[in-house]
C-alpha cells in the first residue's frame, strides 16, 4: 500500500502559520511548536512586556524578522504522527451461576 500524504520533516519546524494569527504569527508559531494556547504566549508577551519596562517586547519583531511563514500548502498543525489503529473489542467472559 502506497502513502499518498506529503512528506513530513522528522522535526518540528518554528514557523509563522498563514492562518492562525492576530499580528504576524509569532505568537501562534510559538504555541503550535511548544503545545500550548497561542492566547496563553500572547499573555505571556504582554506580562513580560509590562515586567520589563516594555524592553522584552522587542523580541517580538525580531522573532517576527527571523521566524519564516509556513507554506501556504502545509498540512494543519500539529501533523498527526500515525493512523490510529482500530481497537478490537475484547469478548467479555461468560457469566457463570454461582455454586451452590
Amino acid at each position: 500500500m502506497t502513502s499518498t500524504a506529503p512528506p513530513q520533516p522528522p522535526y518540528k519546524q518554528l514557523r509563522r502559520p498563514v492562518t492562525d494569527r492576530m499580528v504576524a504569527g509569532v505568537a501562534s508559531g510559538l504555541g503550535r511548536y511548544f503545545a500550548v494556547d497561542p492566547t496563553l504566549v500572547r499573555v505571556v508577551f504582554a506580562v513580560t512586556g509590562l515586567l520589563t519596562g516594555g524592553l522584552a517586547l522587542l523580541a517580538y519583531p525580531i522573532m517576527w524578522f527571523l521566524m519564516p511563514e509556513e507554506p501556504a500548502d502545509a498540512p494543519a498543525w500539529p501533523h498527526p504522527a500515525q493512523p490510529a489503529q482500530p481497537t478490537v473489542a475484547q469478548p467479555t467472559p461468560p457469566a457463570y451461576p454461582p455454586a451452590a
